[in-house]
């Protein structure tokens, strides 16, 4: 999967590991400290960031194309699956999972999404818990609104009813 820089171009969505999903609208040149450099500039229209990543770096550092809709389909079926939640200590299971959704692997973010969703009955999230939550949501929701063609709340939307329909089961 070795993808080279001409793989990506303007106009594309890509997944920045760090950031989520970000459109590359521009390919420019710049010099930075007398070296001639080629940078894709992506744009991520929520957090209103611009990201300028060298294109020879762009693979080595995560940057990757949209997930396919067979990949979204597995993260659904990872959506239904059961919670695993280890016995850790949180501050271990935090770092596994701020790993996880900083990876950009869709599969990844949705077992975070799922592993950390609590329903009506269940004890109440603390706020790190619900930070993480909500970031690894986050990117899985714009993912998958990108990639199916829909706006993020018709994502979220979907996202919920597996997530509600797995509690229900």
């Amino acid at each position: 999967m070795s993808k080279k820089k001409q793989d990506f171009s303007p106009n594309e969505f890509v997944v920045y590991p760090a950031h989520g999903v970000g459109k590359i609208v521009n390919v420019e040149t710049q010099e930075v400290a007398g070296i001639e450099l080629e940078l894709f500039v992506v744009a991520f229209e929520k957090d209103k960031m611009t990201l300028r990543v060298p294109t020879h770096k762009a693979v080595e550092v995560g940057m990757r194309p949209l997930s396919s809709p067979d990949l979204v389909g597995q993260a659904f079926k990872t959506l239904k699956g059961k919670a695993r939640v280890k016995r850790a200590m949180w501050s271990r299971r935090a770092q596994e999972y701020e790993q996880k959704i900083n990876s950009g692997d869709l599969i990844a973010i949705a077992e975070v999404v799922r592993d950390l969703h609590r329903h009506g009955d269940q004890r109440e999230q603390s706020y790190s818990e619900r930070q993480l939550y909500e970031a690894a949501l986050e990117r899985l929701t714009r993912e998958i609104a990108v990639v199916q063609g829909n706006d993020e709340p018709s994502a979220m939307k979907e996202i919920d009813d597996v997530l509600v329909s797995r509690t229900a089961a």
